[in-house]
């Protein structure tokens, strides 16, 4: 009778049947240790993030105790904004030159010591010092140009994916922040929310200083997708230098300007408008500060399922298109908003709440592959400078909305001014010509 494989095997009559062959322990494959990377990154940037959650909650406060304007707290801000960008590109060049982890530690030291200082301010120039310059500098030093340089170093597959996981990092540490420190602010004052900012910032450097690691060579590894083992470069000498040529280069090709133009635009309409100004838009409407701050909190829920859907979306669609639908839905939000606002939390807020979280960073993945698409080994250094543009145009709108307030005792005409903007940026992302998914 022949043997099945379940038949147990036979020796002669009276032998044991032999033993069966030691089982071999099967191994276990470790992740990659570009994920790893990753996700030291994704709790750098929350953890930072407490920083950039503040502003819209000081507004009224500092209003309140030093009778300083809304225009020159506006102002304060717009500095931290404009620093944020402008100083992008040239972190993105000190990474290279540095090392990720002295830049981003540093940077967090700074955040820590500029947020901690204004406790102890009494005039509003040491409002624009500490909070506009000291934490301009750090966040900028903080801002996505780290995300695009752990990415373009450590991976090759996945790019947008993991792009769009680190970009939902900041909704995520909204997220967290917004809610404890709008309560604070409620409960005991706008200081202890400053001291709150800072400490949170120093508890990431030695996370930062542990777990994080430059390159995939320093770990023996090629980047996640690629099978070529890549040596690390040497550093990069004249950091400024570098960035400057970059710009330069950049400056000279159509796409650049267009992607500057839209993400200005992008900037003016989240940072500079509504993480500034909806938190004081919605207190004048009589909405609680902590419900209207949880309510931006909540848009941070929303932006960190947008964002890595728009990370899946950059892999597989027309980055230009996806630019050109995410400003257009924007606009048509932001249009909406002024009729939403009333003493209480109600449907249609939470609606408009949820649509525009969706959409709140859902740019940036496609914004960063066309810099890479175009700009190569330079993209992230690119990309700093689009940042820049993005954070002018939040600089902008952050010190226009508070002027705007105090003229016409109202924020509508911001928000109706800003609708019109997204529409203008969906046109401009339309006119943007593609080189091709082969290419890239």
């Amino acid at each position: 009778m022949t043997q099945t494989p379940l038949d147990l095997p036979t020796g002669a009559p009276g032998e044991e049947a032999p033993a069966a062959p030691p089982a071999v322990p099967r191994r276990l494959r470790r992740p990659h240790r570009a994920w790893s990377v990753a996700a030291v990154t994704f709790l750098t940037i929350t953890g930072a993030a407490g920083f950039a959650s503040l502003p819209g909650l000081l507004i009224d406060p500092l209003h309140d105790e030093f009778h300083w304007s809304r225009g020159t707290i506006g102002f304060a801000v717009s500095v931290n904004l404009a620093l944020y960008g402008l100083t992008a590109p040239f972190a993105a060049a000190l990474m290279d030159r540095f090392g990720i982890r002295r830049v981003v530690g540093a940077a967090l030291t700074v955040i820590a010591i500029g947020a901690g200082l204004t406790v102890f301010m009494t005039a509003s120039w040491q409002l624009v010092l500490l909070w506009g310059v000291l934490v301009g500098l750090g966040s900028g030093s903080m801002a996505l140009a780290f995300a695009a340089t752990v990415t373009g170093r450590w991976f090759v597959a996945r790019r947008g994916l993991v792009t769009g996981v680190l970009t939902a990092a900041g909704a995520s540490g909204q997220l967290v922040f917004l809610p404890l420190l709008s309560w604070i602010v409620e409960r005991h004052d706008w200081r202890p929310a400053a001291v709150t900012v800072a400490l949170a910032a120093l508890a990431v450097v030695p996370l930062v200083w542990l777990l994080l690691r430059d390159h995939p060579a320093d770990v023996g590894v090629a980047p996640y997708g690629s099978a070529d083992f890549v040596p690390k470069p040497p550093p990069q000498q004249g950091a400024a230098r570098r960035a400057l040529r970059a710009l330069a280069s950049a400056a000279g090709t159509g796409p650049f300007w267009l992607l500057a133009g839209t993400f200005a635009i992008c900037g003016a309409t989240t940072n500079g408008l509504v993480k500034t100004h909806f938190v004081p838009a919605a207190h004048d409407h009589g909405m609680p500060m902590t419900a209207a701050a949880s309510l931006l909190a909540v848009v941070g829920v929303f932006d960190i399922a947008g964002t890595i859907a728009s990370g899946w979306f950059t892999d597989r669609f027309d980055t230009r298109r996806l630019l050109a639908v995410y400003y257009a839905l924007r606009g048509v939000s932001l249009m909406f908003l002024p009729v939403l606002f009333a003493d209480t939390v109600h449907p249609p807020m939470i609606f408009f709440i949820v649509f525009y979280g969706l959409d709140w960073v859902a740019t940036v993945p496609p914004t960063i592959a066309l810099c890479r698409e175009y700009y190569g080994a330079d993209s992230a250094i690119v990309f700093g400078w689009v940042l820049a543009a993005h954070q002018v145009g939040a600089a902008l709108i952050a010190y226009l909305g508070g002027l705007a307030r105090d003229a016409f005792g109202t924020y509508d005409p911001v928000w109706y001014a800003s609708g019109a903007l997204c529409a203008v940026a969906a046109l401009m992302a339309v006119v943007i010509r593609g080189r091709g998914r082969a290419a890239a």
